[in-house]
């Protein structure tokens, strides 16, 4: 798709991102997107490749390459470059309920299979679909199409992340009643609290919610399921209920001093900041502070960088994120071949932030948290770390760490942020509903099915599989809901890819 020759002809561009030491000064995106006439050209890139890798989805070696939702990439791309844009928001929709989204927090799984990226540099496919989305939701093309037929089948999905949403917007399309339940006061779960309003402005969540309020969803916030409303009631209010409640127990580190003030979990801190941000501009004070402190982040994912990011916006005296695993490698290595998912070294927003305000890059590597040393209060004065030296096991052939002998360091700290990843669906939500459980305290299920061993109760994303990306969240809500739809009318025309 798009020129045959586009992708000798021009070079690739992207947004621009505002200066670090000038973003850190609020908590708005931060981008300046391309105009229209050179997004179009960024179209024109998409060569025509004999097999689309972007859009395969496969697991290949333990990572996903390529669009897991399946996105007809090599199809928008050349109707941008042709400026075909309602076509392309046509087919960019049939695949995707949520571009507003993905174009902003998706870690562009299709740029990293494009064949484009084999020798050169990959297709900039996300900016391509940010510029999709925007300009149908400016031009009137996204607005509100509720189903011109009810089926009177009503469905209850518990929890308002990508995969709930998804299941609610392919159920509401096809016609069915659906409400959606969230514990908290705002709409979209993961995506409101989890993901901090510089990745994703919160006005960006509220906009689609309204659309699909205006399609016909009811949302139904500040309500606990499990606690507010058995599920008895429920399942004798619905025909079906689908549990989409995340992955939401925090992992966490079982050092001494762990009882100090001055810890908490990365999900929390993330949290009460965007609720503060967005109740008040954060005027109320009903937030965890980094302004002057040390910090330490414990976990060098992107949940770590978020935590970076936002010290770094509050003034944090200094930043440190600790990281179990070596460091990766700065290109390719040669068992790890494109189209496989690249396994390199990324520096994101808020490192990129970090070394410019401090002049270093804040995460060390092979390490971990061996004691949190407390005052004489009891509040958190500094944490003491230590190098690890990791091993193949002969037998298993696992990579096994343990602790490098004399390499203890104390480093002053008054905040730490562990960041450390999830562990599986919480257990009163899972007890409430009797469902069976998997070793990793995610949901079960029959193999390749969403259904629960309970009648008329199915679940979707991370409660079902564990903590995944968002993008792989929504493909779970849409093949759920088909599932759903076929339990309640015999057949599904939902449309899956």
């Amino acid at each position: 798709m798009g020129k045959p020759t586009g992708f000798m002809e021009y070079e690739r561009q992207v947004s621009i991102a505002e200066e670090p030491k000038e973003r850190i000064k609020h908590f708005n995106e931060f981008h300046t997107h391309l105009p229209k006439e050179k997004q179009q050209l960024q179209g024109a890139r998409c060569m025509e490749c004999g097999v689309p890798f972007c859009q395969a989805g496969m697991d290949l070696c333990g990572m996903t390459s390529g669009c897991p939702l399946h996105n007809l990439v090599p199809e928008w791309n050349d109707l941008v470059y042709t400026g075909n844009w309602q076509q392309a928001y046509n087919r960019l929709k049939k695949t995707n309920n949520f571009p507003e989204f993905t174009s902003r927090v998706c870690p562009a799984l299709c740029e990293n299979a494009c064949t484009c990226g084999l020798y050169g540099d990959p297709v900039a496919t996300k900016e391509n679909e940010y510029a999709i989305i925007e300009n149908a939701y400016e031009k009137g093309y996204a607005l509100p199409h509720p189903p011109k037929v009810r089926t009177g089948k009503k469905v209850a999905v518990i929890g308002s992340g990508p995969s709930g949403l998804a299941v609610a917007d392919q159920l509401n399309k096809r016609g069915h009643l659906v409400t959606v339940f969230e514990r908290h006061d705002r709409i979209g779960g993961l995506l409101m609290y989890g993901i901090p309003n510089m990745k994703l402005e919160k006005r960006i969540i509220d906009r689609k919610i309204d659309v699909m309020k205006a399609e016909g969803i009811t949302f139904v916030t500040n309500t606990d399921i499990g606690k507010d409303i058995k599920p008895a009631k429920l399942l004798a209010d619905f025909d079906r209920v689908v549990l989409c409640c995340g992955s939401s127990n925090p992992r966490d580190i079982t050092a001494p001093g762990r009882d100090a003030e001055g810890i908490y979990f990365a999900v929390d801190f993330l949290s009460r900041n965007t609720k503060s941000l967005l109740d008040s501009d954060f005027k109320d004070g009903n937030y965890v502070s980094a302004k002057g402190k040390n910090v330490i982040i414990i976990g060098g994912g992107d949940t770590g960088n978020d935590c970076v990011g936002t010290c770094m916006r509050h003034g944090c005296k200094s930043v440190t994120q600790i990281e179990m695993m070596p460091k990766a490698p700065d290109k390719r290595a040669a068992n790890n071949p494109w189209p496989e998912w690249p396994k390199i070294c990324k520096t994101d927003y808020g490192q990129e932030e970090a070394i410019a305000v401090f002049g270093h890059d804040p995460r060390i590597y092979e390490s971990t948290v061996k004691e949190f040393i407390k005052d004489k209060n009891g509040k958190l004065k500094a944490v003491k770390i230590v190098k690890l030296a990791w091993e193949k096991d002969p037998q298993t052939g696992r990579m096994n760490s343990k602790e490098v002998a004399g390499s203890e360091k104390i480093m002053d700290c008054e905040l730490v942020l562990i960041a450390a990843g999830f562990l599986g669906a919480q257990k009163y939500v899972t007890d409430a509903f009797k469902v069976e459980l998997t070793p990793r305290t995610n949901v079960k299920t029959e193999q390749d099915s969403f259904k629960t061993n309970v009648k008329n109760v199915f679940t979707a994303g991370d409660m079902h599989t564990g903590q995944s990306l968002v993008v792989k969240a929504i493909r779970q809500g849409r093949e759920c809901a088909r599932e759903v739809d076929e339990s309640l009318m015999g057949y599904s025309n939902l449309y899956v890819q």
